[in-house]
């Protein structure tokens, strides 16, 4: 199989390193004119110029822009109004140690209203921009970076699963919207990953009790996921690879759905 996406124009938020740096590389490798987004223009600015050296062929641009903002999806838009991928990657989550029903009781509103903003308003506003556009020309890809906790709520973090339970019924939603249209829209559950959050978790975890990342990740798997059936954090790359599969032209059969790269953790058939 050979993907490209040569003359397409992708967005990918929360790109400057994790799962979206590996996605933006990944669709920049097959041809597309990709544009970065974080919030500091400092890492946006250092991931363009990573990325120009080694796609030097191809059109690499960062935009610095806080998606939990509505503030913030206005100046990606107006800097980039037109896209023909949105990767609504951008994401993160608070990990808490979980003693019991307390800890759930004592998240303050804060956390609830911060994740939803970042983790499930920044995919809808630029959603609800980018898909008409996408849908009047008769071909786009719309992918929301979810995670097994959409359907695996952790009781660690069940605000997080919650705003990751919230794209999958957006992105079906959406699909359905576009329906016959040309256009996809679908969600990718990634499992545990060494990514910059979680695989820095890790890091530090490490360090400070002496043992190397790889224990401290196995720990991790044994505690909160032990249905792991690959019994390893997947990589930034493995989840990359399935969400440019997504956007590809060979990918217009998929739209609607839930795709899996969670290391088998989530223990049903569908």
């Amino acid at each position: 199989m050979h993907i490209e996406f040569k003359g397409r124009k992708a967005i990918v938020t929360g790109s400057t390193a994790g799962i979206g740096r590996a996605t933006a590389e990944g669709l920049a490798r097959a041809g597309a004119s990709v544009v970065i987004n974080g919030r500091g223009k400092e890492r946006v600015d250092a991931a363009v110029q990573q990325m120009r050296q080694s796609f030097p062929d191809t059109d690499i641009s960062g935009i610095a822009a806080d998606l939990s903002t509505p503030e913030g999806a206005a100046t990606l838009i107006a800097s980039a109004p037109d896209a023909d991928i949105l990767v609504n990657n951008v994401g993160t989550a608070y990990i808490r140690d979980y003693k019991g029903i307390g800890d759930i009781a004592s998240i303050p509103d804060a956390d609830w209203l911060n994740l939803f903003q970042l983790n499930v308003m920044s995919g809808v506003r630029l959603t609800r921009h980018y898909l008409p556009r996408m849908a009047d020309r008769g071909w786009g890809r719309v992918v929301f970076v979810s995670s097994e906790s959409a359907v695996n709520i952790p009781k660690e973090m069940l605000d997080y699963g919650m705003t990751k339970t919230a794209q999958l019924a957006i992105s079906r939603g959406l699909a359905e919207a576009v329906a016959g249209s040309g256009v996809t829209v679908n969600a990718v559950l990634p499992g545990p990953t060494r990514s910059e959050i979680l695989g820095d978790l890790m890091a530090k975890q490490a360090e400070a009790e002496g043992i190397t990342q790889n224990e401290a990740e196995q720990r991790f798997l044994a505690t909160l996921r032990p249905t792991s059936l690959i019994r390893r954090f997947t990589t930034t790359d493995e989840v990359a690879n399935l969400i440019v599969y997504t956007c590809s032209e060979q990918a217009s059969g998929t739209t609607g759905a839930a795709l899996r790269v969670d290391g088998g953790v989530v223990r049903f058939v569908a």
